[in-house]
């Protein structure tokens, strides 16, 4: 490869660019790579979740200008680039039953309509790698399970002139990987690492209804990425709706983390070109060609 690499992260909402992948983003974009991420949806219709934000009656009031907000700081802290694709999220429906989706929401579009928007932006910046959800969503929220849906058919799509001709050139991205960061490996190493150390492990009732959570993934390409840990972290709190940066989520401690379980996982879904499994780079197989 002569031209520079280009990656694409295709995302729900904003927050999740900083939660999945965030570190190998930091860390291709410090290799001069070029990294853009494709949100799906305002976040209008997600709760608020730092229990030091609620009740806040402007957040309340206007959620999707704050988190607009905070994604435009979430982005330059990784160096990417940030689309919106338009669409509105489908919030998480809660109760025994469920309610339905409102209308006019993401999850309740067509999906072959809906892929036009990412296929015309794949064809605009002409990604190499594309990264998204597996058919479960990562987890079971209506938006992760559309953006997956959406995501495959774009990669498909994308590089066939019969096929939404209005979108612009066809581009045929090489690769498209499910981002598996949150696996159980990786998860009962860290569980373990911090009880051999006496230290309290968040993980532990995770781990116990891990079951539950649905089959285990086949973790294709584990990506070193531990120096860029910090820049993630930071990256996920200005999401500060969102996340308590006195939470869980924060409770292993950097060195640790780094030191036991210093990539981020993904799994290969689909390539037009050759590579040998397990993998260290998203674009392997590509960078030599």
């Amino acid at each position: 490869m002569t031209e520079q690499l280009r990656l694409m992260a295709v995302h729900a909402h904003p927050d999740d660019e900083s939660s999945k992948g965030a570190a190998t983003m930091a860390k291709y974009v410090s290799e001069g790579v070029d990294v853009l991420v494709a949100t799906c949806t305002g976040g209008e219709r997600g709760s608020i979740l730092n229990p030091k934000l609620q009740g806040d009656p402007y957040i309340e009031e206007h959620i999707h200008e704050v988190r607009a907000k905070e994604m435009d700081e979430a982005r330059d802290i990784l160096g990417v680039k940030q689309e919106w694709l338009g669409f509105v999220d489908s919030g998480l429906p809660e109760g025994d039953p469920l309610p339905p989706l409102p209308e006019g929401c993401f999850a309740l579009q067509d999906v072959d309509e809906a892929a036009g928007a990412l296929v015309k932006l794949i064809r605009e910046f002409r990604p190499h790698v594309v990264t998204t959800y597996d058919e479960n969503g990562g987890y079971p929220h209506p938006d992760h399970i559309m953006t997956h849906k959406i995501s495959m058919v774009a990669f498909e799509a994308a590089g066939d002139p019969s096929r939404y001709p209005e979108a612009g050139e066809p581009w045929q991205p090489l690769k498209l990987y499910y981002n598996q960061g949150f696996n159980r490996p990786r998860t009962l190493a860290l569980h373990e690492a911090l009880l051999e150390r006496g230290m309290e492990s968040p993980y532990g009732e995770w781990l116990e209804r891990w079951h539950t959570l649905g089959r285990e993934r086949t973790l294709t390409t584990y990506v070193p990425c531990g120096e860029f840990f910090e820049i993630r972290d930071k990256a996920l709190i200005a999401h500060a709706t969102q996340i308590d940066p006195d939470g869980g989520w924060f409770r292993v401690p950097l060195d640790l983390q780094r030191e036991v379980w210093p990539t981020e996982e993904y799994e290969l879904a689909k390539s037009v070109v050759g590579t040998s499994l397990p993998e260290d780079d998203l674009f392997a197989g590509i960078r030599n060609n």
